[in-house]
């Protein structure tokens, strides 16, 4: 078997790039899919790591962390399962947004050398365009 090889950002961006032509359908769909792949599977991952937080808390749980659990309940009510990762898609945001802000910060050079995956430059983007309060 083969380890899962990740993407680069700059693969990411060789698609992303193209966004914008409507001549290049298989880059968009590409870049869009990614994107989107990243969001579902982020919620699905954050979803499972706090329904397991939530059965420790349940096992033995003191007043102090009952009250943590109620604040973080709040949190995720308000936010969804993303808060934890450090950014917040509460309500239904549109994927065309997210997506154009990716494709704005995959122009950036810098965030292209800081983000050499592209998983780190999708996370870095969601983290600085949408931020929990």
């Amino acid at each position: 078997a083969f380890a899962v090889e990740a993407l680069s950002t700059e693969e990411l961006v060789s698609h992303c790039d193209k966004y914008h032509d409507p001549q290049a359908e298989k880059d968009r769909i590409f870049c869009v899919r990614y994107i989107q792949g990243f969001i579902d599977g982020a919620v699905a991952t954050d979803e499972r790591v706090a329904q397991n937080i939530v059965k420790e808390y349940e096992k033995e749980e003191s007043f102090s962390e009952r009250a943590a659990r109620t604040r973080i309940g709040s949190r995720l009510d308000r936010y969804g399962y993303t808060v934890y990762a450090d950014y917040c898609l509460g309500d239904p945001v549109p994927l065309r947004e997210v997506v154009e802000f990716v494709v704005e910060d995959a122009q950036d050079p810098q965030r292209i050398i800081a983000n050499p995956l592209a998983r780190e430059l999708v996370y870095a983007t969601l983290r600085d365009h949408y931020p929990c309060q």
